[in-house]
């Protein structure tokens, strides 16, 4: 998927977070947005998600070759985050079976060949709230990042794991970006250190209004 940004900007009451932003994302990209906390990289990634109506400046989104407008952009996305929630209530092969009827994966992929991937075939039948917090955060990238979408947005992808988790991330988020166009928020170089091109948000953000 290519996304152009033009002239882009968010707005926050009196407060932008960003403006002028003036940019294409292309397929098979990779970009790093970074900054300080704080500075407005999970409202960018919101609004290129469509989840959000920029202020000002237009976003246009194509996908092999054809427009493709913002209320059809969700079907052809994956978004992991931390503040996503999961369905708690469902065990977690109930839960890949019920997702991946609206988000399939990636051809080859089965919700029992993610189990194993995610090395959780001893969590098959557990419910997902009783899952640690790295345990559900290596369960939000899996979903993301074996979806079979065009359009990857990632925002604080480590938050929760450790060492182990982070080194399943750096493989996994390798072996399926190909082909991608993926935005990935973060502060943190151990996430992003694959990324071909950077977008410092500190670049683009306004003054208040007066």
């Amino acid at each position: 998927m290519q996304i152009t940004a033009t002239g882009l900007g968010k707005r926050f009451q009196r407060d932008w977070i960003f403006r002028g932003l003036t940019r294409v994302f292309r397929p098979g990209s990779a970009t790093a947005v970074l900054g300080p906390n704080g500075a407005g990289k999970s409202t960018l990634l919101n609004t290129f998600s469509g989840q959000l109506l920029p202020t000002e400046g237009t976003l246009t989104y194509s996908l092999s070759g054809q427009s493709l407008a913002v209320e059809d952009v969700p079907r052809h996305l994956a978004y992991a985050a931390p503040y996503l929630e999961l369905l708690e209530e469902l065990t977690l092969l109930e839960l890949l079976r019920f997702h991946t009827q609206f988000k399939p994966l990636r051809p080859g992929v089965s919700p029992d060949k993610l189990i194993e991937l995610m090395y959780l075939e001893k969590a098959r039948q557990q419910l997902v709230r009783e899952f640690s917090s790295g345990m559900k955060q290596r369960l939000k990238l899996a979903l993301a990042l074996y979806a079979d979408t065009p359009l990857l947005l990632l925002d604080e992808p480590t938050t929760n794991l450790d060492a182990a988790g982070v080194a399943w991330y750096q493989e996994h988020v390798q072996a399926t970006r190909t082909g991608r166009t993926l935005l990935l928020s973060s502060n943190v170089p151990a996430e992003y250190g694959f990324c071909d091109e950077q977008l410092l948000v500190t670049d683009f953000q306004g003054l208040r209004l007066k």
